[in-house]
């Protein structure tokens, strides 16, 4: 068996990157596509490569030679690559594609070895591979039968969104045999090119003889082999990730994006801290149902935003702000609240990053749970003027109950100092919608309270970016207000606001699931060896990582093994030389999953230890 593999393209949608070498040169974690290819055909026994070459081929010939290892590289020119596409490129490589079963693939890929293994090992003559169709690929799709026929090709003309779950992507990789490229794709390709002209793909070719009864490709489908296509410097980037070298990287690199993770809808991600269990099925239907109309028109201003938010927490709305996240409104902390600021840490870093160090005193628990109590903050509150709590705290979980609150906002008061209180994950704390702070009674009684609340994560909706101030402050109000945009929120953030009201109830119940899974998974995580779990009243768990494991390790290595995301604290402020994780609670099938990983690990371990 040969492959073929098609590389006449410029790839210009690299720009820079393929200004002097074209596409299959382009180096991802260090290597040439071309090379790494290669590599992975040499590892599965061919023996003869047609490379069809094109834009900057010189460079592509000197670098790849006449022969890699055991495979011997012949070169097939498509002397007007940049006039023509790649149905040109195979219609000149056709008599040597008559000459051997062959592996036909593109020179953009990224690929696992398996996924060429299986196809020269499936004893079926001529395969397409194909993959479920996922969010991040583009291009021509294919529906199956339940014998793995390939039903029909859609195109980006044809291909209807609404279908998309009975869609496979092609891979652009194929198995033809001798019989099927000589008998039935050469002589199509030639009437096809004939008819159509050179500026077509060869794909098209393959949409016509699916409809022929008897002929005998076939697909195969992949089931989580990884694999990137790579046409522009986005896919770089996501590849990068896929296809690391190592581990630390993989993980460094995930981190790095904030988010996006809908470009590896393998990763299970318990790293953001987000409510699985809402919007409901019936509210995220009611958002699509005006879709055309939110995505076309302009957001509200500001003052419909408040009023909107003063609704949903039932406060007046000159005593709320909203923002993009309540990122937003922390980035304008610093600027608006004078003098110093007390902090607990380890806690939420923008916080840190938005007042500024050197306005900063900052207390550590000398626990291993990083507890504190209102004495403590009592004690931390005595030089500043300021005082910031997160409650619960992220990442402890640390709670101080309502009461208590109260007490230590009076005593700031009558000291004539603030307090800010980000309770974003009150309503996960036991009886948590009895522990908000945002009552008009509340706020009103004590001016110098300024609480702080993310929607995005509670609410299971971190895409739309929701956030809000509520203070009976008018001049920290207005502060804040006055650094905000007009329209610092988009028109489906709006309509959350607007239609929220209708769905609290289901809201508050997906809350107590939350509570009802966390403790659960407490306690299956508390069986583990190495690891030691803190209570929390919140959404997540820290964990000391005991011994056996660094909780660098234990991240990364769930990561390249299971596609589990959490996160490492180590490198976080109060963490210094200690070694903890932060686990977000998922749903139920999720949870499950991480703790048989978490399981395999423990037994790993026990037998690296024996």
């Amino acid at each position: 068996m040969q492959a073929l593999i098609l590389a006449a393209g410029t790839g210009s949608r690299l720009g820079k990157y393929t200004q002097e070498n074209t596409k299959c040169m382009l180096k991802v974690n260090g290597e040439t596509l071309i090379t790494q290819a290669l590599e992975k055909l040499n590892n599965v026994g061919i023996k003869k490569l047609i490379l069809v070459v094109g834009y900057k081929k010189d460079n592509l010939i000197a670098h790849v030679g006449n022969q890699y290892k055991n495979i011997e590289i012949e070169y097939v020119e498509n002397p007007i690559y940049d006039k023509t596409n790649n149905i040109y490129s195979l219609y000149l490589a056709k008599d040597k594609l008559a000459e051997d079963d062959t592996i036909l693939l593109e020179s953009d890929l990224l690929f696992e070895e398996s996924i060429i293994k299986q196809l020269m090992d499936d004893k079926r003559p001529s395969l397409a591979v194909v993959d479920k169709y996922k969010a991040w690929m583009d291009g021509t799709a294919v529906t199956l039968s339940e014998d793995d026929s390939i039903l029909g090709f859609f195109g980006k003309k044809a291909f209807k969104f609404q279908d998309v779950e009975s869609y496979y992507k092609t891979v652009n990789i194929y198995k033809f045999s001798k019989m099927f490229s000589n008998k039935v794709y050469i002589p199509f390709l030639e009437a096809y090119s004939k008819a159509m002209g050179d500026n077509e793909y060869y794909e098209s070719v393959l949409r016509v003889i699916t409809m022929l009864e008897n002929q005998e490709l076939k697909a195969m489908c992949l089931h989580g082999e990884k694999w990137y296509e790579i046409d522009d410097v986005q896919d770089k980037a996501n590849a990068e990730i896929i296809f690391a070298s190592n581990s630390k990287i993989q993980y460094d690199l995930i981190k790095k994006r904030f988010g996006g993770h809908w470009r590896f809808p393998e990763l299970k991600d318990f790293s953001h801290l987000v409510n699985p269990y809402f919007p409901t099925i019936k509210m995220k239907e009611e958002l699509k149902a005006y879709f055309d109309e939110l995505i076309s028109q302009y957001p509200s201003g500001q003052e419909v935003q408040r009023l909107l938010a003063g609704k949903m927490f039932g406060i007046e709305a000159d005593n709320i702000v909203v923002g993009n996240g309540s990122s937003e409104i922390i980035k304008q902390l610093g600027s608006a609240l004078k003098g110093t600021f007390g902090v607990m840490i380890p806690t939420f870093p923008e916080y840190l990053e938005s007042i500024g160090e050197k306005r900063i005193k900052i207390r550590i628990p000398q626990n291993e749970m990083f507890s504190y109590t209102v004495e403590d903050l009592l004690v931390l509150s005595e030089d500043i003027d300021n005082l910031l709590l997160v409650n619960p705290d992220n990442p402890s979980g640390n709670f101080i109950v309502k009461n208590d609150l109260i007490m230590l906002i009076s005593k700031l008061l009558k000291k004539n100092k603030n307090i800010i209180i980000d309770e974003s994950f009150v309503d996960f704390s036991n009886n948590g919608e009895d522990n908000t702070l945002i009552n008009q009674d509340i706020i009103d009684a004590y001016p110098n309270l300024i609480i702080i609340r993310s929607i995005s994560k509670t609410y299971g909706v971190p895409g739309i970016r929701l956030g809000v101030l509520a203070t009976s402050n008018q001049t920290i109000v207005n502060a804040i207000s006055d650094r905000l945009s007009v329209w610092n929120i988009n028109s489906f953030a709006e309509f959350f606001l607007q239609t929220i009201g209708k769905y609290k109830k289901d809201y508050f119940l997906s809350c107590s699931k939350i509570i009802n899974e966390k403790n659960r998974l407490i306690c299956k995580l508390s069986e583990l060896d190495y690891l030691f779990v803190i209570p929390s009243e919140s959404n997540y768990l820290l964990c000391k990582v005991c011994d056996g494991y660094t909780a660098s390790e234990l991240a990364e290595i769930l990561l390249a093994k299971y596609d589990i995301l959490i996160k490492d604290m180590t490198k976080e402020r109060g963490f210094e030389k200690k070694e903890y994780i932060r686990i977000a609670v998922k749903n139920y099938n999720d949870n499950e999953f991480l703790i048989s990983k978490l399981n395999e690990l423990k037994v790993g371990l026990n037998d690296i230890t024996d």
